[in-house]
């Protein structure tokens, strides 16, 4: 697979808490230069990177982030007040208290929400796949699918794991035909950005990709 595709469907991410201007007008700059698919960078800065930006690259942004369990209500400003600023593409947690008392309305629900929110920007659901059962993983599949969303996605980034090629191989095989699948986390090399694209991913959430094409120490998420 040529670099080039891989880069398109790389979602290029800074979401540190220290995360400053110039860092994120430099993943701006990055994201333009190697043709990714997306920037996806902290609310606060989802105005100043869009009138940064132009129609140069979408500008994508988390809500709910990390933790999942701020009200509906919340989310649902969060998300309209995102796409105010000019958010092209919304990333969602879920709130994974709820899978665990098997409250699937309700998440159903507030997927609903955030997508009627969105209008026609993309949603992608963040179900934090390390702290879920494969039963768990399953059941979100069909949620995500009932809800309407664009994309399922694994992980934050922020938990006690990241993407691997067992939950995107599981999200190909439950999830629906009209749900693409995003792979985030602790994805350090092009080999296995290629591997999860071969298994179903549509999209790579990563700050490394891009470093390593520019020869940087790939740390971080």
């Amino acid at each position: 697979m040529e670099k080039q595709e891989i880069f398109s469907k790389v979602d290029h991410t800074l979401l540190t808490q220290t995360a400053t201007w110039e860092e994120i007008k430099q993943i701006c700059d990055d994201a333009v230069d190697f043709g990714t698919a997306s920037v996806c960078i902290p609310p606060s800065y989802v105005k100043q990177a869009h009138e940064y930006l132009g129609e140069k690259m979408a500008v994508c942004t988390v809500i709910g982030f990390p933790n999942g369990y701020n009200t509906t209500a919340v989310k649902e400003f969060e998300t309209k007040d995102a796409i105010a600023n000019g958010a092209a593409e919304i990333d969602m947690v879920i709130n994974l208290g709820w899978v665990k008392d098997k409250r699937f309305d309700l998440i159903e629900q507030e997927i609903r929400t955030l997508k009627s929110a969105c209008q026609d920007k993309i949603l992608k659901v963040i179900i934090e796949t390390c702290l879920l059962t494969e039963e768990e993983k399953t059941k979100m599949c069909e949620v995500v699918t009932k809800a309407g969303a664009d994309y399922i996605k694994t992980s934050t980034g922020f938990s006690t794991a990241g993407a691997t090629f067992e939950d995107v191989k599981l999200f190909a095989e439950h999830v629906g035909k009209e749900v693409k699948i995003k792979a985030a986390g602790g994805i350090s090399s092009f080999a296995d950005a290629e591997e999860f694209i071969s298994l179903g991913a549509s999209r790579l959430g990563t700050s490394r990709i891009v470093k390593l094409a520019k020869n940087e120490q790939a740390g971080g998420y």
